[in-house]
């Protein structure tokens, strides 16, 4: 049985650096914009290619190197892209039996604009047809971005989930997730055991423009979710425990707000891709083990911080013994905070 089966859309990412004065950074209307000049030739620095990436593949790659038994439920197509997809997962001990490969289709590819520290990425999600295989019975569930079309996969997701009541379920909602909307998706937040998302996300989610993350963190509960965690960049992230019985334990356990701050970086971050899967799946990954929250939290902001060490999504997450590591060095305020 698989500790961790995540389900999601698997893509190649382009790094495309660019630097000054190709580029540079505006801001209009208080949102940050990267600007280049139209109808013109744009040198770049450097590409690099980083297959087998997306936020549900991050998570597999996570949780393995972390060492659960985990799988991918995915789509491919059957060109270059895909194998190369396929053999990087298997380098990785990510079980890749639930993954389709579609004759005469394309694997997805995104185009991520690197600009100093940050990235604007370029979005493309192929229209497969989404199955469910027989997944049989997974500790845990972590369901993150599909494409556009796949509404009635989370229906069939969401029937599975019912019908399979002890299969715990972390639902981090990608780009077109969002795009659906809570109530088209009621059912997956009502049975979410773990939600994720960041602070923007989460006023788009409720539809609300709210500064207080403890509100923030209550609304979110009241749509289901048994544990909401909502990350702030790089000042921190907050969880709210809704009570009940616990997770990890079964055992009931109190309300609680926490508050967690960043793991200190050793050096300025190189690339920040992937940082919040690195945080969500690693939590998620804690919880598999039957850890509590306030653990959870200690474990999460390790794999962010060394993710955002390195280009892409993958190529920074640690192992279970490189993160006690630097669990076992962390400064001595790197500790949860109750709200």
């Amino acid at each position: 049985m698989h500790d961790f089966i995540a389900i999601g859309d698997i893509v190649t990412d382009a790094f495309i650096k660019l630097k000054d004065p190709s580029a540079h950074i505006d801001i209009d209307h208080n949102v940050r914009e990267i600007c280049m000049q139209f109808a013109q030739k744009i040198p770049y620095e450097d590409v690099i290619i980083v297959p087998s990436v997306g936020n549900s593949a991050n998570a597999a790659v996570a949780a393995a190197r972390l060492g659960l038994k985990s799988a991918l439920v995915s789509n491919l197509g059957n060109d270059y892209f895909g194998k190369e997809c396929m053999d990087a997962l298997a380098v990785e001990k990510v079980d890749t039996r639930y993954i389709r490969v579609h004759p005469g289709r394309k694997t997805n590819y995104h185009y991520v604009l690197w600009y100093e520290d940050d990235r604007t990425i370029l979005i493309k999600h192929e229209d497969y047809d989404y199955m469910l295989p027989d997944i049989d019975d997974p500790k845990w569930i972590y369901l993150s971005s599909l494409g556009e079309n796949s509404l009635p996969f989370h229906r069939v997701i969401e029937e599975y989930l019912w019908n399979h009541p002890k299969v715990k379920l972390a639902f981090q909602p990608g780009t077109f997730q969002m795009k659906l909307g809570k109530d088209a998706l009621a059912g997956l937040y009502r049975r979410a055991d773990l939600f994720f998302c960041n602070k923007e996300e989460a006023e788009r989610i409720l539809k609300v423009e709210e500064s207080d993350p403890k509100k923030l963190l209550q609304a979110m509960h009241a749509l289901g979710p048994k544990i909401v965690v909502i990350t702030d960049g790089t000042k921190g992230a907050y969880a709210y425990d809704g009570g009940g019985p616990s997770i990890s334990s079964g055992q009931n356990s109190r309300r609680e707000f926490w508050f967690m701050p960043p793991y200190s970086d050793p050096k300025p971050p190189y690339e920040r891709t992937g940082a919040g899967d690195a945080f969500s799946s690693t939590f998620t990954a804690a919880l598999a083990y039957g850890m509590a929250v306030r653990d959870a939290l200690l474990w999460a902001p390790i794999n962010s911080m060394s993710v955002v060490q390195q280009v892409g999504a993958r190529a920074g997450l640690l192992n279970r013994s490189q993160l006690a590591e630097w669990l076992a060095k962390a400064p001595k305020d790197y500790m949860p905070q109750s709200l």
